[in-house]
């Protein structure tokens, strides 16, 4: 796969011009990956001819030693050659144990980004900031006093507040009851085919809703966010109290 300079690259080698180029945006931490898909599917139709694949560093491949592995082996099996400018591919023990140190400490460099990056972004929920792009679609990011704030995004945060206080008054009994109301409010969004789904309606008993931040799966207890809710806490935990009720109830035999 090609990135920075291939086709110097391959001119500095001796190579004839490049027959293709490809690229991948996706993280190296994983094997989905279409270029590196598109660029295998070249290869093998054209396995007649003697192919080399170059990468301009070997963290070009992979940042996973099992994905380096298993992708080198794709390689291989198509008969193609794999060269970088910076490393010398080889089979001997040296060789490889060489490659597999490159390829653990780039696997080290992608887990420690991924580790700062969590912790960065545990500091901010913690502080009551939203940090995730998913959002509810009652609100919107703005800066506020220098910080990615979430702020009300009207109409359809007057239109989801008053679903949820339906909902915990009572005048909505079922998360159905929700859907519907939001299914026919013309200024609500909707997916392509004109439709709310049931799962939107459901994302809208959130604490998120109620001007609070939780965030479990990182240790982030529930507290005040630096956003407005759209209902009070007292209404969320109504909220709470009817959903766990209406799963304690039996269904009718």
């Amino acid at each position: 796969m090609a990135h920075k300079k291939p086709a110097l690259d391959a001119r500095n080698r001796g190579y004839p011009a490049l027959s293709a180029m490809f690229t991948d945006d996706r993280t190296r931490g994983t094997d989905v990956r279409p270029g590196f898909a598109a660029m295998l599917k070249f290869l093998r139709k054209n396995c007649s001819s003697t192919c080399i694949v170059i990468i301009d560093d070997i963290t070009r491949l992979a940042r996973d030693i099992t994905v380096h592995h298993k992708l080198r082996a794709a390689i291989a099996a198509t008969g193609a050659r794999l060269e970088c400018p910076s490393f010398e591919f080889g089979d001997s023990s040296d060789d490889i144990l060489v490659e597999n140190l490159l390829a653990s400490v780039s696997q080290h460099q992608r887990q420690k980004n991924g580790e700062q990056v969590r912790n960065r972004m545990r500091g901010r929920l913690l502080n009551g900031y939203w940090c995730f792009s998913c959002k509810p679609p009652a609100y919107e990011f703005a800066r506020v006093a220098g910080q990615n704030t979430l702020l009300r995004r009207e109409p359809i945060a007057s239109i989801v507040t008053e679903a949820l206080e339906g909902f915990a008054s009572g005048r909505l009994q079922t998360k159905a009851e929700v859907q519907r109301i939001l299914q026919d409010s013309p200024r609500f969004p909707k997916l392509p085919d004109g439709t709310v789904k049931f799962d939107r309606a459901t994302e809208m008993l959130t604490v998120l809703n109620a001007g609070f931040i939780e965030y479990l799966q990182w240790d982030v207890s529930i507290r005040p966010g630096r956003h407005q809710g759209l209902i009070t806490y007292d209404t969320y935990q109504r909220i709470q109290r009817l959903l766990n009720e209406n799963t304690k109830t039996p269904s009718p035999r």
